[in-house]
């Protein structure tokens, strides 16, 4: 890249492993932070092993997914040598990023208080599973969390069914709010001089961003359970079968709902009062939603998506994962890059910026490179 990325000069150490945050340390990395990557001998990150799938190079593509623009140093935290040696790092580096369980960085002497009595302009990050209190013990998996977080109980095909979305999300929703974080606390040391603590945990991190079902629950006493695939608050809001394969229908607002009723050759629904508002409609969702699908299996998933998007109706098919890169391809958005360093490609930073793009300098290192 000509130009350098808009955390050009940031250093960041990164004591952290699996998900979280490196993914929080790669979004820094590739926005141009130098991310130095400690990692324990023999085994480095445990995420080297989770495979398969290998790409061609033999890296295991779990770990490829977070750790590219780093450079690895190997460091045995359990010696004196090692610990200084990560002091060594530490004293150039702006930002320490860490996930260990509470304590240990303290145990070790690297804790945000031994550490900021020689640096007071360095920003430190911890992300736990369940905060440093009465939850400090417990261990932080993702899956975890979304079984005691509540995610599970909204997720599944059907009530007595919990379901685990199919992505650590909450590991990676932490990574996203642990870089929002750490981008404010530079904000601020830019205009005051000084660093500061930056904490956040999974269980933390899902509550918020359940919004409007935990908003439900505090506004309004509102306990939801799995609805399967339908919207607790939006008709028609869900999957639905067609003569081939099911499709999904996104209908938020009466202007959409009527110019639905009118490509499926049902416009008297969006005069009638049963189906008048959205209220009305979610009141009366399974009437609806029958007539809804004796229209739709009369005709396969291609076709009504060719004619209801160009009806304005917001429509989509289930692709696999395969078929979202080709969707993304065919929109031109840029989802896939190439990254120096290796055969394999990536996937791009969704942010786009006018001046200070994400760059793609180096492909996640082997351990120690």
């Amino acid at each position: 890249m000509s130009s350098p990325g808009a955390l050009d000069g940031v250093v960041v150490a990164d004591f952290s492993r699996v998900l979280a945050g490196p993914y929080a340390t790669m979004m820094l990395a590739d926005l141009g932070a130098e991310v130095i990557k400690i990692e324990r001998p023999g085994s480095g990150d445990d995420t080297r092993s989770w495979g398969p799938p290998f790409d061609a190079d033999g890296q295991a593509t779990y770990f490829n997914s977070v750790n590219r623009n780093k450079r690895s140093v190997v460091l045995d935290l359990q010696t004196p040598e090692g610990v200084e040696q990560a002091r060594e790092i530490v004293r150039r580096a702006d930002v320490v990023v860490e996930n260990f369980r509470t304590g240990t960085m303290e145990r070790l002497g690297l804790g945000y208080d031994d550490l900021a009595e020689q640096q007071p302009g360095l920003i430190y990050c911890s992300i736990t599973g369940f905060g440093s209190g009465q939850g400090a013990d417990l261990p932080g998996y993702d899956l975890l969390v979304q079984a005691v977080g509540g995610l599970m109980s909204v997720t599944g095909p059907h009530p007595g069914e919990p379901t685990k979305v199919g992505v650590a999300l909450v590991d990676v929703l932490a990574g996203l709010h642990a870089a929002t974080g750490i981008l404010a606390a530079l904000h601020h040391r830019t205009a005051t001089g000084h660093g500061q603590k930056v904490e956040t945990n999974l269980l933390s991190t899902l509550l918020s961003s359940l919004v409007n079902q935990a908003s439900g629950y505090l506004g309004a006493g509102a306990v939801p359970g799995i609805m399967g695939n339908r919207h607790p608050s939006i008709t028609p809001y869900q999957v639905f079968s067609t003569a081939d394969r099911p499709l999904v229908l996104a209908v938020g607002n009466d202007k959409q709902f009527r110019a639905l009723c009118v490509a499926l050759g049902c416009e008297s629904l969006a005069d009638s009062e049963e189906y008048a508002d959205n209220t009305s409609r979610v009141r009366n969702r399974d009437a609806l939603v029958a007539v809804l699908t004796e229209r739709l299996v009369t005709r396969g998933s291609d076709e009504w998506f060719a004619v209801l998007n160009e009806a304005g109706v917001p429509v989509g098919p289930i692709n696999d994962i395969a078929q979202a890169f080709d969707l993304a391809k065919r929109l031109e958005l840029g989802a896939v890059v190439d990254v120096p360093g290796t055969s394999v490609p990536q996937v791009a930073n969704p942010i786009r910026m006018s001046v200070t793009p994400p760059q793609y300098r180096s492909a996640p290192p082997k351990l120690g490179g």
